[in-house]
C-alpha cells in the first residue's frame, strides 16, 4: 500500500460517516483498498472494525489545519494518497429569500470552501507524486436547480466552476478530476437538511410544491447508494475517467434538460449576441 507502484490504491475520503462517503469507504476495504476515513465524528464507522487498512480521523472540512493535520496522517501512515473523495457536505432548502444570512455563509463554509481546504491540503501531495485522481462531489444541482434547492445548488455551481478550472491547472501533473454528480440517492442527505429560516407564503405554489413531490417520492425514485459508489469505483479504476460522472437516470434527464434549454436561448437570442460585435 505504500509503494507507489502499488496496485492497491489508497483513498482519502470525507464525509465518511455516513451515505455516499461511508459506503465508499466500505467497498475500498471489501477490495483490500487502504482508506483515510475523515469525518465530523467517527463513532458511525465503528462496525467497520479494526482494519490496519483503516485510518478514522475525526476532523471538520471547515477547519483547514485539521484538514492539513488529517492528510499529513494519512501520508504517515499508507506514503501515499491516490483517491480524494472530496464528498462531504450538506443541504439546505428554502426559497433563496427565505435563506438567514448565517445559514447561506454556513452552507457554503461546507460545501465549497472546505472542498478548497481539502483541495489545498492534498494537491500539494498529488502533486510531488505526479498522480492521484480527485473525486469531487458534486450533484445534478451542480447544473440545473428547482424552487427551494437554491443554495445548494449555488454551492454546487461553485463547486463545478472551479473542478473545470482545477482539471486543466493539473492534467499537466498526472492528476485526474471527476465531478460526481448522483441524483436522489437512497442516504440520509434529505432527512438532513437544513431548513430555511423564513417561510412566506407567497412561496407556496413554487417552494412548497417542490417540497410536498419530494416528500411524497416512492423509494424507487431513489438510486441505491451502493450502486453509486459502484460507479464511482468504475471511474477511478478507468483509464480515461471523465470529467463528469451522472449517477442516476432522473438526475441525468434533468441535466440534459437543463443544458438544452441554455443552448436553446443561446440560438433564440443569437442575433442580439452578434449584434455586440457587429
Amino acid at each position: 500500500m505504500t509503494n507507489e507502484n502499488s496496485i492497491s490504491p489508497v483513498w482519502f475520503i470525507t464525509g465518511a460517516s455516513s451515505g455516499i462517503g461511508r459506503e465508499l469507504v466500505h467497498q475500498a476495504l471489501e477490495a483490500g483498498e487502504a482508506v483515510a476515513a475523515v469525518a465530523r465524528h467517527i463513532e458511525a464507522l465503528g462496525d467497520l472494525g479494526g482494519s490496519d487498512r483503516l485510518l478514522t480521523i475525526e476532523a471538520d472540512v471547515r477547519d483547514e489545519a485539521a484538514v492539513a493535520k488529517a492528510v499529513e496522517q494519512t501520508v504517515a501512515r499508507f506514503g501515499r494518497i491516490d483517491v480524494v473523495a472530496n464528498n462531504a457536505g450538506y443541504g439546505l432548502f428554502g426559497a433563496v429569500e427565505e435563506a438567514a444570512d448565517v445559514q447561506a455563509r454556513a452552507i457554503f463554509d461546507t460545501n465549497v470552501f472546505g472542498v478548497l481546504n481539502v483541495l489545498r491540503a492534498v494537491l500539494p501531495v498529488l502533486r510531488d507524486q505526479r498522480s492521484g485522481h480527485i473525486l469531487q462531489g458534486s450533484s445534478y444541482y451542480g447544473q440545473t436547480a428547482d424552487p427551494g434547492v437554491g443554495l445548494l445548488a449555488a454551492t454546487k455551481y461553485a463547486v463545478e466552476g472551479l473542478s473545470d478550472a482545477l482539471v486543466a491547472e493539473v492534467a499537466p501533473l498526472g492528476i485526474r478530476v471527476t465531478l460526481v454528480q448522483p441524483g436522489l440517492t437512497a442516504t440520509p442527505f434529505l432527512g438532513n437538511l437544513d431548513t430555511a429560516a423564513a417561510t412566506y407564503t407567497d412561496y407556496d405554489q413554487t417552494v412548497r410544491v417542490v417540497q410536498q413531490a419530494i416528500q411524497a417520492l416512492p423509494t424507487s425514485a431513489f438510486s441505491g447508494v451502493e450502486r453509486v459508489a459502484a460507479g464511482i469505483r468504475t471511474v477511478v479504476a478507468s483509464d480515461n475517467p471523465p470529467r463528469r460522472l451522472a449517477l442516476g437516470v432522473a438526475g441525468a434527464d434533468s441535466m440534459r434538460k437543463a443544458l438544452a434549454a441554455r443552448i436553446a436561448v443561446l440560438d433564440e437570442w443569437a442575433t442580439v449576441t452578434d449584434m455586440v460585435d457587429a
